[in-house]
């Protein structure tokens, strides 16, 4: 178990077979940020890395990072991702994309499942997070 800030990550509870690649449970206080999935297109709209799943998570983890920072986070604060792949083989390629933006010795929570289709054919995966932040202290009188 490990606490940084305001978030603790447990990557082994008792009786737990431990964690490969995330962390079976991440719990703090604050306040919830919910960004919704995110797939591999640009600020003009256009896919980046067409048939190739490393290129398209960096885009993915490169617009998570700006949507977190539109609400006041970082990937600090994340504590957990759900990740929608078309071919689930991909997965490594997404971690090596995560662990360029997600410090790998404080991963988040996260489920991985293969999807039949994604909103467009060329996607390859979507990615969603939860994060915590810290609630902005009161002002006294």
């Amino acid at each position: 178990m490990t606490t940084t800030n305001r978030l603790t990550h447990i990557p082994a509870p008792e009786g737990v077979q431990p964690a490969r690649g995330y962390t079976h449970v991440v719990t703090g206080s604050g306040r919830l940020i919910a960004v919704s999935g995110q797939i591999a297109l640009d600020e003009h709209g256009e896919l980046v890395g067409e048939g190739d799943a490393g290129a398209q998570a960096r885009q993915v983890f490169e617009n998570l990072r700006r949507c977190l920072a539109a609400a006041g986070a970082t990937f600090e604060d994340v504590i957990k991702l759900t990740y929608f792949l078309t071919d689930i083989r991909d997965l490594s390629a997404v971690r090596v994309a995560r662990n360029e933006f997600i410090d790998p010795e404080r991963l988040p929570a996260s489920s991985a499942m293969q999807v039949g289709a994604l909103v467009r054919p060329e996607l390859l995966l979507e990615v969603e997070a939860f994060a915590l932040v810290a609630e902005p202290a009161e002002a006294t009188d």
